[in-house]
C-alpha cells in the first residue's frame, strides 16, 4: 500500500536556519531518501515553497482564489513523502526515521487510495 508521510513544522523555525543548518538537515533527510530508495519503497517527495507563495481555492462553482494557506494548525505542511509499505507500521517506521533527524517536524501518515482514475498503480 502507498502511504504519504506529510510533514508538518513551523515555517519561521525553518526560514530561520542558517544556510549552513538547512543544509546540513538536508543532508541527513537525504541518507534517509537514499535508503528508502535503494530499498525500493520510496515514491515522490518533495519540499515544499514557502506558504507565503500558497493559494487555496475554496467555495461554490468556479470558487474563490485565497492567497496562503490558512490552516487552522501553527504548524504548516513543507514538505511530503509517498512511500510504499506492506503495513501501517512501515510507515510509521519511516516517518520515525525523520523524526530522528528532524525532532521538532510533526508528520502525519496517511493511506494514499487513489492516484488519478485509470492509471495503475506500480505494483512491487
Amino acid at each position: 500500500m502507498f502511504y504519504a508521510i506529510l510533514a508538518y513544522h513551523v515555517e519561521d523555525a525553518i526560514e530561520a536556519l542558517t544556510p549552513r543548518e538547512d543544509a546540513a538537515l538536508m543532508a541527513e533527510l537525504l541518507k534517509i531518501n537514499t535508503r528508502l530508495h535503494a530499498e525500493g519503497t520510496l515514491g515522490p517527495s518533495a519540499r515544499l515553497g514557502t506558504t507565503r507563495d500558497a493559494c487555496t481555492l475554496r467555495g461554490p462553482g468556479d470558487g474563490v482564489i485565497i492567497d496562503g494557506p490558512f490552516a487552522e494548525t501553527k504548524e504548516q505542511l513543507l514538505g511530503l513523502y509517498v512511500v510504499d509499505c506492506i503495513t501501517r507500521d512501515d510507515a510509521i517506521e519511516i516517518a520515525r526515521d525523520l523524526r530522528r533527524v528532524n525532532p521538532t517536524a510533526v508528520y502525519e501518515i496517511r493511506p494514499i487510495l487513489l492516484f488519478k482514475p485509470g492509471v495503475p498503480l506500480a505494483e512491487k
